[in-house]
């Protein structure tokens, strides 16, 4: 059975206490916080054949059926390959599911994950099944960035945003996920993963950690000339370009608030404090704050999966941070 989070508590006695359900429900909130666990928990439910208020048994035919991966009422779509678009014959497919009668004369239950990743053709495939499933069927969809989903889509779904949980329960649920750790490196990992404690143990299992240090490292350096920006582009062939523009993103914006403010308390990113005080007295804020529109557009091209080429935007990018300061 998918985990239950302690922050979730409130909002799945919400959602099981329920007498009737939507046919469709839209879970949305930051990536990290447990939304996927919940959807499974409450697809287990809606297909278990003695449910309790706690959730699905465990262990009636559609439960053990469910835990074995071959309910023939349960059905998950995703993009085939990571970070792809979800496409309208994967959508058509699913369609062809909810016409279906449920074979075990229950619910039929879709769990989309995410539903942002659907092109727009795939998206317009939809509509039709969440306007008016048939049987008794209930859509689970999940985002994390519901802003780019179809009006017409959100509209057709019950919204339910799904509790971030506060700092202190974030690192207690660390401290029990990742008890090797010290103290100090969780705060970071929790700081890097914008306080979603599962992004944080996600990055944790990519070495997000040694890949900040290599990236601060080759900021340094790129600033004291040490290493060119082609040289750092292909050292760095091997970090998410999402991970890249994210942090490139926050130093403009601790560059920019620093020159506004002058608060050196404010700064932020402790392993990049010195860069950014350096950065903030010697740029012009108007290439700062140009150098931030061009790393917002790219990063959103960045989120669309644009086919584009990794190396000449990384050198591009360091091309424009090397430039900073100056006296233009």
């Amino acid at each position: 059975m998918a985990d239950a989070y302690p922050w979730q508590a409130g909002l799945w006695q919400q959602l099981a206490g329920r007498t009737q359900h939507a046919h469709a429900y839209l879970l949305h909130g930051p990536v990290g916080i447990g939304k996927r666990a919940l959807a499974e928990r409450l697809a287990a439910l809606l297909l278990c054949q003695r449910p309790a208020p706690e959730g699905a048994c465990g262990a009636c035919k559609s439960c053990l059926l469910l835990a074995a991966g071959t309910h023939p009422d349960h059905y998950v779509l995703e993009p085939e390959e990571v970070d792809k678009a979800i496409r309208v014959d994967q959508v058509r497919d699913l369609v062809g599911f909810v016409t279906q009668t449920a074979q075990l004369a229950g619910r039929k239950v879709i769990l989309l994950e995410p539903a942002e990743a659907m092109n727009l053709n795939a998206a317009n495939a939809l509509l039709k099944s969440l306007e008016e499933p048939s049987g008794d069927t209930v859509l689970l969809l999940i985002s994390h960035q519901p802003s780019r989903l179809l009006p017409t889509i959100k509209s057709r779904c019950v919204q339910q945003a799904c509790p971030l949980p506060g700092r202190e329960a974030s690192l207690a649920w660390l401290e029990t996920a990742l008890p090797e750790l010290t103290p100090q490196a969780r705060t970071d990992l929790l700081a890097l993963a914008a306080g979603s404690p599962l992004a944080a143990a996600k990055l944790h299992a990519q070495g997000v950690l040694e890949l900040r240090a290599l990236m601060v490292d080759g900021v340094k350096k790129l600033l004291k000339q040490q290493q060119s920006p082609s040289q750092l582009a292909e050292a760095w062939n091997a970090l998410p370009l999402l991970l890249v523009f994210d942090w490139f993103s926050e130093w403009a914006y601790l560059i920019l608030r620093h020159q506004m403010t002058g608060d050196d308390d404010a700064l932020g990113a402790v392993d990049m404090c010195k860069v950014v005080q350096y950065l903030a007295q010697k740029a012009p804020r108007n290439k700062v704050l140009a150098l931030q529109d061009w790393l917002l557009s790219h990063r959103q091209k960045v989120l669309a999966k644009a086919n584009l080429n990794r190396a000449l935007l990384l050198e591009a990018l360091l091309v424009q941070w090397a430039s900073l300061p100056s006296a233009g």
